[in-house]
C-alpha cells in the first residue's frame, strides 16, 4: 500500500487563499452586474418620465428652449423657410 500524499499546510493555506480571493471577487462582480443592470432599468425610466415631462411642458408652453438654472424660456425660432429661400 502506498501512503497519501498531501501537500504542505503552507501550501494547501497558500492554495486555498488563492481559491478564496477569486471566489470572492466573481461575487462582487456579479453583485456589481445586477446593481448596473438595475440603473439601467431605472435610467430607462427616468428618460420615459423625462420624456412624458418634455411633451407635457411642449404641450403647455410650444416648442421653447428652457433654461434649467432660472426656468426662463426662449422660444425656439423656425429657420425652414430660411432654408428653402438659399435652395
Amino acid at each position: 500500500m502506498s501512503k497519501v500524499k498531501k501537500l504542505a499546510k503552507e501550501q494547501l493555506s497558500k492554495l486555498q487563499g488563492f481559491v478564496n480571493a477569486l471566489n470572492q471577487a466573481q461575487n462582487e462582480l456579479g453583485s456589481m452586474e445586477v446593481r448596473k443592470h438595475q440603473l439601467l432599468h431605472q435610467i430607462a425610466g427616468t428618460r420615459d418620465d423625462f420624456s412624458a415631462f418634455q411633451k407635457e411642458l411642449e404641450d403647455e408652453y410650444g416648442k421653447v428652449s428652457i433654461n434649467i438654472e432660472d426656468g426662463t424660456l426662449k422660444e425656439i425660432e423656425n429657420d425652414t423657410d430660411e432654408s428653402n429661400s438659399q435652395d
